[in-house]
């Protein structure tokens, strides 16, 4: 005959003793409280105490509850440290570590967390105020760093030291900046440096900051070119800037590049990151956007949605600010919209009617009047001089770009 499965309470005499030696004083050594102390240090195994039921009556054993009530509390204080020092969460609603968890991601998985670990070193987190009062908080990441001054800049989005933005239309130009915001960088170890702005464009939404911090910097590699459908990783530091962003309120994000022309209230050269979940939400402003190779393939700008700036605009803006210290962009009047980025059905009618059906892409005219501008400076010209563009015109026509603006032409009187 097989013998029963013994319950709590057919627990032998010397088993329920033990328990109660456990959190009773008075029973077993009477040095027991000092006993309790050190068996709760740091270097001591992780130990969750434990009473009986008949012995956590308040009234009946105050002693033993008090007793007790002091374990636990060096227990959750051994945790909380414990939790600290790995940057794992037992606490509250634990959340997946990214959005990308499971199964649904297992042909990249390696390939995913091998890029976030290598890109993560170069993000951290800002936050700015003025006159004393919050104004803002975003991600940024370092592109300088100078290993014998301890300089470095930061690159994020020109929203830190946004002071109203009044309309969802960008090109009303109505944004107000100060450059007079103060800037606070939390850096990956859990200490905070001051980010001196150093420059800022309205245009691209782009700020520089120079920080000085006694700690190992790690640069950001860029990918100059980044296609619609791209398979994508968003990144962003939370509020303690002390480990990577988790899922929604934490947030390492997938998705893949969006084939979409921007709105009409938006620049023109934002793309957009797309994720699956409907009730996905992301507050990781000045993020990155990287590839599965780990480099950097935008920066997060959002707007009206999910917009970044791609890292070809990134790449010629660091550039262009390096050299001459600013980001100049000609102003042409006009919107444009990637012919190749429209749905199918118009491109067909615009083939019928007009006989076009493609062109350029609007990244990469931005990149052609950047080059523009930078010529223009290499040659000795001065900021605000005109530049003569009838050869970018015809240089697009030939393309067969389509020009969304509104052509005037003088009407002979009758």
């Amino acid at each position: 005959m097989t013998k029963p499965d013994r319950t709590r309470d057919d627990a032998p005499e010397t088993e329920r003793a033990a328990k109660k030696r456990s959190v009773h004083p008075d029973i077993g050594a009477s040095s027991h409280a000092e006993v309790v102390v050190s068996s709760y240090t740091l270097s001591s195994p992780l130990r969750k105490p434990y009473i009986p039921d008949e012995l956590a009556d308040p009234t009946a054993h105050p002693e033993i509850l008090a007793t007790f009530e002091q374990a636990k509390a060096q227990y959750e204080a051994k945790l909380d440290a414990l939790n600290d020092l790995c940057h794992f969460d037992y606490t509250g609603d634990w959340e997946p570590l990214s959005m990308f968890p499971g199964q649904q991601l297992l042909p990249i998985h390696d390939l995913a967390k091998t890029a976030v670990l290598r890109a993560a070193k170069s993000i951290v987190r800002l936050s700015s105020s003025l006159d004393g009062k919050p104004l803002t908080d975003c991600c940024g990441l370092w592109i300088d760093w100078s290993e014998k001054s301890k300089i470095g800049v930061v690159l994020t989005t020109a929203h830190i030291i946004c002071t109203k933005h009044p309309t969802a239309n960008q090109w009303k130009g109505r944004d107000e900046y100060n450059a007079e915001a103060n800037a606070t960088v939390h850096l990956r170890d859990g200490t905070t440096a001051e980010g001196r702005l150093l420059y800022h464009q309205e245009h691209y939404d782009l700020a520089f900051f120079q920080v000085k911090a006694d700690l190992q910097v790690h640069l950001p590699s860029f990918n100059e070119t980044v296609h619609c459908g791209q398979e994508v990783i968003r990144l962003g530091r939370d509020e303690k800037a002390g480990a990577m962003l988790l899922y929604l309120k934490k947030r390492i994000t997938n998705g893949r590049v969006e084939c979409l022309n921007p709105s009409k209230y938006e620049r023109h050269h934002y793309m957009y990151f797309h994720h699956e979940d409907p009730n996905y939400k992301c507050k990781d402003d000045g993020g990155s956007i990287i590839g599965l190779d780990g480099k950097v393939v935008g920066l997060v700008n959002d707007h009206l949605k999910d917009s970044f700036v791609p890292s070809s605009i990134l790449v010629k803006s660091i550039d262009l600010w390096r050299k001459f210290g600013c980001i100049p962009r000609l102003h042409l009047g006009m919107k444009f919209s990637s012919i190749k980025l429209l749905e199918t059905t118009h491109i067909e009618k615009m083939g019928r009617k007009y006989n076009i059906e493609e062109g350029p892409i609007v990244e990469d005219l931005e990149k052609m009047l950047m080059d523009m501008c930078k010529d223009h400076f290499e040659e000795g010209n001065a900021l605000n001089d005109k530049i003569d563009i009838s050869e970018l015109t015809l240089s697009l026509l030939e393309k067969g770009c389509v020009l969304r603006c509104n052509l005037k032409q003088n009407v002979p009187g009758k």
